[in-house]
């Protein structure tokens, strides 16, 4: 963070755990509430609420600090009371950018929306899906058979792309994951890498009877026959991580893990 301009306002938001709301009032009554004026986010919950505060903040330009009150808590810091202003202003910040999702279903309306995680295309019947899939205009694949694929961001590629087994990218890889889930045919795809440039088009073949949904994190568009998906370069989100536990860090640590 700038030392000329320290980050003193704090803004407090949590999720609807009790240990999370508890959190939340304690520091709001140590280090005050600044609401609107505040210069940094400081979310209290797990990771699904880490996803939800970003997504409410896009456009909003405020860096957020995640401390974890949830389960998994990837995406979040150590909950610790005490010298919070100082660990704010130590910290490590990470610049993420959201995929753009234009979903057409089967009546032609198209639904938009942003992903910080992935876009995932998923089967909705007993039938596997049929995809066709192009990168930047061109046919890269005629026919994948499988329950479904996804795009996923750098930092989403440790989240649902891990265990759909794809790989994990570093956050200034500027890479894409493409990456199918539980692939029919042909067997042996495991996915593939594409720069951060590439617009992705995925189309339902068959539609009528191998039904399939598009997601971009938790909003769900519903009998699909085409989705279209790049990087939002101009939408941009900040988190921060104390000092020797960045995302980065975290990112190239799970790599290694057992």
């Amino acid at each position: 963070m700038s030392k000329t301009q320290p980050i003193t306002r704090l803004t407090f938001t949590a999720s609807d755990r009790p240990e999370a709301q508890e959190a939340r009032a304690r520091l709001a009554d140590i280090y005050g509430d600044a609401g609107d004026s505040a210069q940094a986010i400081v979310a209290l919950g797990g990771d699904g609420f880490m996803l939800e505060s970003l997504h409410r903040n896009i456009g909003g330009g405020k860096p957020i600090y995640g401390m974890n009150r949830g389960s998994v808590g990837f995406l979040m810091n150590e909950f610790v009371v005490e010298g919070l202003v100082e660990r704010i202003n130590s910290a490590v910040r990470a610049v993420i950018y959201p995929l753009a999702m234009v979903a057409i279903d089967v009546r032609r309306q198209q639904h938009r929306a942003l992903a910080i995680n992935e876009v995932s295309m998923l089967r909705q019947s007993r039938q596997t899906a049929k995809l066709r899939i192009s990168i930047d205009g061109t046919v890269r694949m005629e026919e994948l058979v499988c329950d479904g694929v996804l795009v996923a961001t750098p930092a989403g590629s440790t989240a649902y792309n891990l265990s759909a087994h794809g790989p994990i990218i570093p956050l200034d890889a500027k890479v894409l994951a493409l990456t199918p889930i539980s692939a029919f045919r042909p067997r042996r795809w495991r996915g593939a890498l594409l720069p951060h440039t590439a617009r992705v088009t995925v189309e339902v073949l068959e539609a009528d009877k191998r039904s399939v949904s598009a997601v971009a994190d938790n909003f769900e568009v519903r009998d699909v026959v085409e989705v279209h998906i790049q990087e939002d370069r101009n939408s941009s989100l900040a988190m921060l991580f104390d000092a020797g536990r960045s995302l980065e860090e975290r990112v190239l640590a799970e790599q290694f893990s057992a």
